[in-house]
Parts: C-alpha cells; sequence; structure tokens
C-alpha cells in the first residue's frame, strides 16, 4: 500500500469540489499563514518537573520533516499517527517505557512523538498530575494510553483481582470517541497481558456485561451514562482505579455531562491515591476550576500554536441562499472531485431530512446523529471507511473525535454555532500529512457567523459565488424515504460505593 505520510509540498491541493483544479491552484487564501508545529525538547527522566501548579507552554517552532521515517503509518489501521509536519524531534525510546510497549510503537510505525505527547509523557512518568490543551488529532491519545500502559506494566498488582475493578478508568464524552479510544488501547497493548472493556450507551447492555464479566478488567473506556449504569448495578467498582483520565472535558461541560462526571470520580479513590489527566481543547476558567478540584496539583501542558487550523485543508465559503444550498450540495456531490464526503449540520432533524433527501436523489448516504442507535453507528461508519458509501452526513457531537482516512471533502451545510466546532469539523480532513478541502455554505440565516470563526482560526475565509451549473436544480426524487426518527437512549441515573485506592507513594 502506498504511504499517504508525503510531505504535503509534494502532493496536489484540492480545490473545492467541481472546480478547475488549474484554477483552484490560484485561488489560495490570501495572506495563509505556513502550518507551524509546537516541538518538545527531549526531557529525559532526570529533567523531571517540580512539584506544584506549574504550566508548560512550548513556543512554536518549525518541525522536522519525518514523512520517510514514519511511512510504515500510513498501512496502520490504527489511525493514532498524527500529521507529518506535527511531530517534533523526541523518540518514544527516549523514554524508559517496557519493551512490550516500544514493541507496539514499531510495529505501528511510531518513531517521533508530537508535541503533546513529548511534553506530557516525561510529567505523567513522573506520576504527576496535568490539565492538557489538546485539540483533536494532535495525538493525546497515545499520550495518555502511554503513561497508563507503562504504570500497570511496571507495577502489577500481587494480591488476588476481581472482575469489574479496573486499573485504570477513561471518560470520553461519545460513543464513537470511546470506541476510538478502546481501539487504539488495544493497539498499544498487544504484547502486554492487559485486557481493556469498552462500556458505552445505545449498545446492548447484557453483552457488555458479559464482557466485563469474562475475566479481569485493567483499562476501562466508557461514557459517563452507561458507567452510571454499571455503577448503579454494581456490575463495576472503581475503589480500585490508580489511573483516572477525563478527555474532551470542554465537550462534556457543553452537553452537560459534568454531574455525571462528578458522581463517578466519587466511587474512585481520592485525589491524593490516583493520578488524574484531563485534556481539553479549550481552557476555560470552568474547565481549569474542575482540574483544580479534581486532581492534585496539576500541570498546566499547553502546546501554543498560532494557528488553528492547518494549510493541508483549503477552506472556502460559498454565498447562497437557503434554497440553494440543497442544490448545490447534490451538484458539488455528483462532481468527480467527491469521492469521500463529509457533511455537517447543527441538529439531528437537518441530518436526517438532508441524509434522506441525498438517499431519494439516489446518493449512497449515511447518517450519523445522536438518535441513531449504536449498532447503525458502526455499521455506517464501517460502510464509510470502506468506501460502500459516499457521503456521511453528521451532527458535530457524533462526529466529534472521528478517525477515518482518506476523507477528501468537508462540507459546512449549516455553519456551526461555536466557532470551535468549526477547527473540529474541518479535522476530520487533511489528516496524516493528506490534503483535503473544506466546504462552507452561508446564506442570510448564518453568515453573521463568519467573523467569530475568521477571529478563531486566525485567518480570513475566502468568500465566493458558486458558479451557475452549481445551482442547478437536482432531479426528482426516485428512492423512498429510508431515514426515520428513532427513540432516544434512556436517561441515566445512578450510583455506588465509594473505594479507598492504592497509596502510589508519590504525594507530599
Amino acid at each position: 500500500m502506498e504511504s499517504n505520510l508525503q510531505n504535503p509540498q509534494e502532493q496536489p491541493q484540492p480545490g473545492p469540489i467541481g472546480s478547475d483544479p488549474q484554477a483552484a491552484a490560484g485561488n489560495q487564501p490570501v495572506g495563509a499563514v505556513a502550518d507551524v508545529t509546537a516541538a518538545a525538547e527531549a526531557l529525559s527522566d532526570e529533567r523531571a518537573p517540580q512539584g506544584g501548579p506549574d504550566e508548560v507552554v512550548l513556543a512554536a517552532e518549525p518541525t522536522v520533516d519525518l514523512a520517510a521515517s514514519s511511512a510504515e503509518a500510513a498501512d496502520s489501521e490504527a489511525p493514532l499517527h498524527a500529521p507529518v509536519r506535527a511531530l517534533s524531534t523526541v523518540r518514544f525510546r527516549d523514554f524508559r517505557l517496557p519493551e512490550s510497549l516500544l514493541r507496539a510503537f514499531d510495529d505501528l510505525g511510531f518513531e517521533y512523538c508530537t508535541p503533546i505527547q513529548a511534553q506530557s509523557i516525561p510529567i505523567t512518568l513522573q506520576g504527576h498530575d496535568i490539565t492538557g490543551k489538546a485539540q483533536t488529532g494532535t495525538g493525546k491519545t497515545a499520550a495518555f494510553l502511554t503513561a497508563i500502559i507503562t504504570d500497570l506494566v511496571n507495577n502489577p498488582l500481587e494480591e488476588q483481582r476481581y472482575v469489574g475493578e479496573p486499573r485504570a478508568l477513561i471518560i470520553a464524552p461519545t460513543r464513537e470517541l470511546v470506541m476510538q479510544i478502546a481501539k487504539d488501547a488495544k493497539a498499544l497493548c498487544k504484547y502486554t497481558p492487559l485486557r481493556i472493556v469498552t462500556l458505552v450507551g445505545g449498545m446492548d447492555y447484557q453483552k457488555q456485561l458479559q464482557d466485563l464479566e469474562r475475566g479481569i478488567c485493567d483499562i476501562c473506556v466508557a461514557t459517563p451514562g452507561r458507567l452510571i449504569d454499571f455503577v448503579s448495578q454494581k456490575s463495576i467498582w472503581l475503589g480500585m482505579v490508580e489511573m483516572l483520565v477525563i478527555d474532551e472535558a470542554d465537550r462534556m461541560l457543553d452537553m452537560g455531562f459534568i454531574p455525571q462526571v462528578r458522581q463517578i470520580i466519587a466511587q474512585t479513590p481520592r485525589k491524593e491515591c490516583r493520578q488524574t489527566m484531563l485534556f481539553s481543547a479549550t481552557f476555560t476558567d470552568d474547565i481549569l476550576t474542575l482540574a483544580e478540584r479534581w486532581a492534585m496539583d496539576p500541570i498546566r501542558v499547553e502546546v501554543a500554536s498560532p494557528r488553528q487550523t492547518t494549510d493541508s485543508v483549503k477552506q472556502v465559503v460559498y454565498l447562497v441562499t437557503t434554497d440553494q444550498k440543497y442544490p448545490l450540495l447534490y451538484n458539488l456531490i455528483q462532481s468527480d472531485e467527491g469521492e469521500r464526503v463529509i457533511v455537517f449540520t447543527n441538529r439531528r432533524d437537518q441530518a436526517r431530512k438532508l441524509a434522506d433527501n441525498l438517499h431519494r436523489n439516489g446518493i449512497s448516504v449515511g447518517l450519523l446523529s445522536g438518535e441513531v442507535s449504536q449498532p447503525k453507528r458502526v455499521k455506517t461508519l464501517e460502510e464509510f471507511r470502506t468506501a460502500e458509501i459516499q457521503v456521511l452526513v453528521a451532527t458535530d457531537v457524533a462526529g466529534r473525535g472521528l478517525h477515518i482516512e482518506d476523507i477528501s471533502h468537508v462540507v459546512n451545510y449549516m455553519l456551526p454555532e461555536e466557532a470551535e466546532d468549526y477547527v473540529h469539523r474541518i479535522g476530520r480532513t487533511g489528516r496524516a500529512g493528506a490534503t483535503g478541502t473544506s466546504i462552507s455554505f452561508a446564506c442570510e440565516d448564518d453568515s453573521f457567523l463568519l467573523p467569530g470563526i475568521e477571529a478563531k482560526i486566525g485567518m480570513k475565509l475566502p468568500c465566493e459565488y458558486p458558479a451557475a451549473e452549481l445551482l442547478k436544480q437536482p432531479p426528482p426524487f426516485t428512492q423512498p424515504s429510508k431515514f426515520k426518527p428513532e427513540p432516544g437512549d434512556e436517561r441515566r441515573a445512578g450510583g455506588g460505593q465509594r473505594g479507598g485506592g492504592r497509596d502510589r507513594g508519590r504525594r507530599r
């Protein structure tokens, strides 16, 4: 298989779907800043950070091109690798990691760390709590999994263990993100005896219970609601948790999960007796307050970057009316360039109606929203990965944390109400050194959101009117309706018993 970790400068830059490639090449955003990412200096065990609420911020500096040394990563099914130009000069073998973990990194073709990995791993290996600011796709999953696997492998428990007592707990807001983290964990635990259990809503409870009771659980990856279900039924006990990861804390705050997370943390050992790692795309006052409450003198790790988006993604905005949006989308998808497209809307009813219209127009399309059951989500994602369907219509909550290779275009059918969501949306394309295109539709209802998005990404978005041929009316519907509303997941509640944990001897 040909590697897709090529030097971005050697690859042709795709233009908007349906545009002339040569014309698109001359229509790049004016004044676009070169993609610059932070590079961490190698930190040995002897240079461990001092205790206390320190803050580590890396200044931006050019990174090295490691395409040749990292080419094998493109052939791996695991999506742990970061874009080539986001790698630092720090190698995983610069740290004292278990040979079983290093062997897994070698299998995946990983040699160099991303900036968030290079900065956080030496801190977490020393047992310190951290609060990390990291966007999706920066390699934070491999960062906290490295700390967890290293600790569990190097510190096996000698006393008798029981089922349903995980030593490490990872909480994430969406089912897709939880399943992705679990997949990455299994890839990195390939040569270890560690066992990973996944608990997510929308899937068969009894099957997950059987999996939990099948053997000792070392690492549990879960969504808050389903985890509380298991805690309330006393099927899982969190009193033995030594390492706690709260991923995408800002998204959990937005989705109203913080009360559930508080309830979960209350079942774990005191913060003095566990290691806590909290990751968020933003550092708001609320997030920092939660970090101080849940972690013990957390060290703040933030990789400074002058840009929120990458130059590997070409961005364009089409100025249209509301009535022109669907014809424009249909014609863009029908063009030769629309090989694999994700279309984002703001609400699940919008996503359902749009996906249904595309299906009735004969386009192979899948739907990913909160109302879609988990088995259907898994099936849809697999069909999209294998190119059985061409277009995936998704909402922001369902689309967060998706890792799918070779997505050529992201279409913002509706501009996101939160500028942060724009960054996450277009991050679905232009991954792993590849290039991609982001197309946004701005109409009379949402064009006022553009200034906030431009302020967030630090650049002016090029705006243009679509060509007349892209606004031709689609043909009449030829297929019956396919996408119907589905009942949502039941509301969760629960409790549990507080445990004691293990004194790691690392606190003053």
